[in-house]
């Protein structure tokens, strides 16, 4: 990075400098990471919507070891993105994993994308094993000019 670049970059950021391209607190002087989760046990939730529509910036192995939900929303439907992202799917395996009890999970990706569909073909035991549904909508709910898949979810 040029010289001006980086000293636009620390003007435009007071209190926060890089290291190695990362930003970083003066008071520490350590990277932060991306995916920071406070300390704590696990937050048990009914529905949890995996943020970002699924994107790999913000959610990680750590995010499915603190956040137990029985319902992950899945969207995203844009692959130019990486959304959904195969290693947030990936992650939640890892992360249901670690749960160290076998409670049921269910998977609803909004839309039908070639990476949910290959994820699922292709870790389809794992999925038995730590026993998470995925569910496939066949429901569609049409609104005004426009109609999208649907999926009814009953606690």
């Amino acid at each position: 990075m040029p010289e001006d670049d980086l000293s636009r970059s620390s003007h435009s950021n007071p209190g926060k400098s890089l290291v190695n391209g990362i930003k970083t607190n003066p008071a520490s002087n350590s990277p932060k990471s991306s995916f920071s989760v406070p300390v704590g046990p696990p937050v048990y939730v009914d529905l949890a919507y995996i943020p970002n529509h699924c994107s790999g910036k913000n959610t990680d192995p750590e995010f499915f070891k603190r956040v137990r939900a029985s319902y992950y929303v899945v969207s995203g439907n844009d692959a130019a993105n990486g959304e959904p992202s195969r290693a947030v799917l990936d992650a939640l395996l890892e992360g249901k994993s670690q749960w160290g009890d076998n409670l049921q999970v269910t998977l609803i990706p909004t839309h039908d994308t070639e990476v949910t569909r290959e994820w699922y073909q292709q870790t389809h035991e794992k999925q038995q094993e730590l026993n998470i549904m995925v569910l496939a909508s066949s429901s569609t709910v049409v609104m005004q000019d426009e109609s999208f898949p649907a999926c009814k979810i009953e606690f």
